[in-house]
């Protein structure tokens, strides 16, 4: 009877120790890495694609280009047409150009004759006391009041013709102008067609967004693509972080930049251990996942939190962990 008393005992104590034992981990969750999903900026043809799922790939990185042979082809068409009109400007800028020029010439002239009938004018005065003195004939005297008259009738026809000229030079001027502002216009607006095929030629190179691995390939070179249609998806797996859940009577000793333990679990028993730092904690509850535990098995709200850790090659996307804080 006693026996039986002891071996009672023993089973008891046995398990009230199992029951104190501390557990090995406080939370459970599974890995998760940054993915990108890259889609098509352009619509043509899949000309190079030169990644393969695995593959690592540095960010900013081009991994292939769709056709830009047409859009080459419209922006050759529009520098064509933005240098016919640069050359249609050129000229009647030098139209305008010539206008003034010869109005330039006409004052030029006026001042010419102006300097001449002053001079004709000292030489009649001179010549005037020399009639006077008996010294010369009257008839070269009249020859340059005739000479003067010639001068002041050129002298008028000048200013008429400059009056003219400035009339209708300021009209040329005021049309060549409104023409050329109407090119400027033209020309602007081609530019706006230029930057905006510069910007879809350079949307047909296909960039990694980030530095990491190629996960799943949508596509192959020589496919035909359409502006956003997936290409291929990457994610930054060196990395990583476990997406853990944790209940509210755990959250007053978690914090964002805690330093804590990860497992990975291999199953069959077989773990390894990262060290990890807490980066975010949910500012709200969730009914706890079906495949996730938690320190009390009796919670329906959990909160989730994310460890990152540095990737060594072992940890996948998906597998299984633990959070030990």
């Amino acid at each position: 009877m006693m026996k039986k008393i002891m071996i009672l005992a023993s089973v008891v104590l046995m398990a009230t120790a199992c029951g104190k034992k501390e557990k090995a981990f406080d939370a459970t969750g599974t890995f998760e890495a940054t993915e990108v999903t890259v889609s098509a900026k352009a619509t043509g043809e899949l000309k190079l694609f030169a990644i393969n799922e695995g593959d690592t790939v540095e960010a900013d990185a081009q991994v292939g280009r769709i056709d830009t042979y047409q859009l080459t082809l419209k922006k050759q068409q529009l520098e064509t047409q933005r240098g016919q009109l640069a050359a249609s400007k050129r000229q009647m800028s030098s139209s305008r150009s010539a206008a003034s020029s010869q109005q330039l010439d006409l004052n030029k002239q006026l001042s010419s004759i102006q300097q001449q009938i002053a001079n004709a004018k000292r030489e009649r005065q001179r010549y005037s006391e020399l009639v006077k003195d008996g010294a010369v004939p009257r008839k070269q005297l009249d020859d340059i009041d005739n000479q003067i008259k010639v001068l002041n009738r050129q002298l008028e026809a000048t200013r008429d013709q400059i009056g003219s000229n400035n009339a209708a030079l300021a009209e040329q001027s005021k049309g060549i102008l409104a023409q050329m502002e109407g090119i400027d216009a033209q020309m602007e607006g081609i530019d706006a067609q230029q930057r905006q095929l510069d910007d879809q030629i350079a949307n047909a190179d296909i960039l990694s967004p980030i530095s990491g691995t190629v996960l799943e390939k949508y596509v192959e070179q020589g496919e035909f693509v359409a502006t956003g249609k997936p290409l291929f998806k990457i994610a930054d797996v060196n990395r990583m972080f476990i997406r853990a859940y944790v209940t509210s009577a755990q959250l007053h000793g978690i914090k964002v930049g805690q330093a804590c333990k990860v497992f990975a679990d291999y199953g069959n028993e077989l773990k390894k251990e990262y060290p990890g730092t807490v980066t975010w904690i949910s500012s709200r509850s969730e009914f706890t996942p079906k495949t996730i535990l938690t320190d009390d098995e009796r919670a329906d709200l959990v909160y989730a939190v994310k460890i990152a850790i540095r990737n060594d090659g072992y940890v996948k996307i998906g597998m299984y962990g633990e959070v030990k804080f």
